[in-house]
């Protein structure tokens, strides 16, 4: 019997890749975004978080955290262990931010929880390269200057994107995969999806440094069976 899991979930590529790659190995029964009270969903909106939850047919919940952030943390990962069974704790990390280390796998460690991360330290290329065999479709939600400007914004990584993000690497430093936040992203379709989101209407305003979607109308239309 497959281990049950829970995803770390913002909604954007890489946490849907590592879904894709964990449903392989184990049982995911949940979809867990970790939040402060003073959290902004500027880049992953709640609402489409939750429209993911009902495409892919997987139980999506917020856990407010506050102070200390290590320890309350590892108490919710307890809960989710004690009342969920969940076994397995599943993120779409791919590389150290800023230097730091993997934050999760400690907190994992110290509460006995394992932490699955398939795309840890994993070539940038090879990332894109996985979400376009598996047909994710995937829209920028936030891009952040002076790597981007708001002209980024809405659109679909494909292999066009991806070669001007190559581009841009070479003359300005930018992550191909955003991982210093360059930029962030929603998915709104892909494996496991019975329904793609539909993103309807939506403006692009900027907010210091960064530019990211607001005011947007989304939907969802899954068949009945």
């Amino acid at each position: 019997m497959k281990k049950k899991a829970a995803v770390l979930w913002s909604g954007g590529k890489d946490c849907n890749l590592a879904l894709y790659l964990a449903r392989q190995e184990y049982n995911v029964i949940a979809l867990v975004t970790f939040c402060s009270v003073s959290t902004e969903f500027r880049a992953h909106p709640v609402a489409w978080m939750e429209k993911q939850s009902e495409a892919l047919g997987i139980p999506h919940s917020l856990i407010l955290i506050s102070e200390p952030f290590a320890d309350n943390y590892e108490r919710q990962l307890q809960k989710l262990k004690s009342d969920a069974g969940i076994e397995v704790l599943v993120s779409g990390d791919i590389s150290e931010v800023h230097g730091a280390p993997n934050w999760l796998s400690e907190r994992g460690a110290a509460v006995g929880m394992n932490v699955f991360l398939p795309l840890w330290h994993k070539d940038r290329e090879e990332v894109m390269d996985l979400l376009l065999k598996y047909n994710f479709e995937v829209i920028l939600t936030m891009v952040k200057s002076p790597w981007l400007n708001e002209s980024f914004v809405g659109r679909t990584i494909n292999p066009e994107l991806i070669g001007i993000l190559k581009l841009l690497g070479t003359k300005n430093g930018l992550d191909l995969c955003g991982e210093q936040g360059e930029y962030h992203t929603m998915v709104i379709n892909g494996p496991g999806y019975r329904s793609p989101v539909s993103l309807n209407k939506y403006q692009v305003v900027q907010h210091e440094e960064l530019f990211h979607l607001s005011e947007i109308g989304i939907s969802l239309t899954i068949s009945a069976k």
